[in-house]
């Protein structure tokens, strides 16, 4: 858990950095840096499709996860939920940024890879990698949307720590190329939509699309289970 510790320490003095930055910023700067943002989001959303599409075995599992995800996300009304608990700290911005920078964070190979290979093999060093990236971004994020994105480095730390145990104590093996390509395809989308939110294209409500990531995880389950019943 050391790398996952060394990557939540990361986030959390980026943020108090970029903070504390930003008590000098004027509003004019802070718009432009939710922009610059915005613009990050989108091309790091995109390259994330564009990336891994070609080596999807499975062409239409996206499209599948989007639209279930969407309908319970909408059920469940998980941004409304959210974003009316960050109306209380009077951030009317900070739930775009939240939603940004956790999708940044945790989705990608090296945020989900890096905990496998600390747990079987012991080797950090694609966490400690993540977490150089995560402290030049939350830097940023800190000072775009102030102390609000503290709120970041305790999910990154819940969902590295999660997917650390299950390679520890449970399958390692589960965490295939395929099933992080299909994870990281569903994200791309998911961030590209924080991206339009944030640049004010598109007021997609992006936390309602999260139960889609874990539509892949569920198939991926039932595909191991049907393969050992064979």
């Amino acid at each position: 858990m050391l790398g996952t510790i060394a990557n939540t320490l990361a986030l959390v003095v980026g943020t108090s950095i970029g903070a504390l930055i930003k008590h000098g910023l004027k509003k004019e700067y802070e718009n432009v840096l939710y922009q610059a943002m915005g613009l990050a989001a989108l091309g790091i959303g995109l390259e994330n499709v564009v990336n891994n599409l070609p080596k999807s075995q499975y062409h239409v599992l996206f499209i599948i996860s989007l639209a279930l995800g969407a309908i319970i996300g909408h059920k469940l009304d998980i941004d409304g939920h959210f974003n009316h608990l960050v109306a209380k700290m009077g951030k009317s911005e900070l739930g775009k940024g939240l939603a940004t920078e956790i999708l940044l964070c945790c989705i990608g190979a090296l945020s989900i890879v890096g905990p496998v290979m600390a747990a079987v093999k012991g080797d950090n060093t694609m966490l400690y990698t993540n977490a150089t990236l995560d402290f030049v971004t939350s830097i940023v994020f800190g000072a775009s949307f102030g102390w609000g994105m503290l709120v970041v480095p305790p999910v990154l730390f819940c969902w590295q720590g999660m997917i650390y145990l299950i390679a520890k104590y449970l399958s390692a093996s589960f965490f295939t190329g395929a099933v992080i390509v299909e994870i990281s395809i569903v994200g791309g989308f998911l961030i590209t939509c924080t991206g339009l939110a944030l640049l004010k294209i598109k007021d997609i409500k992006s936390l309602n699309f999260l139960p889609a990531l874990a539509i892949p995880i569920i198939f991926f389950i039932f595909k191991t289970i049907f393969r050992l019943f064979l």
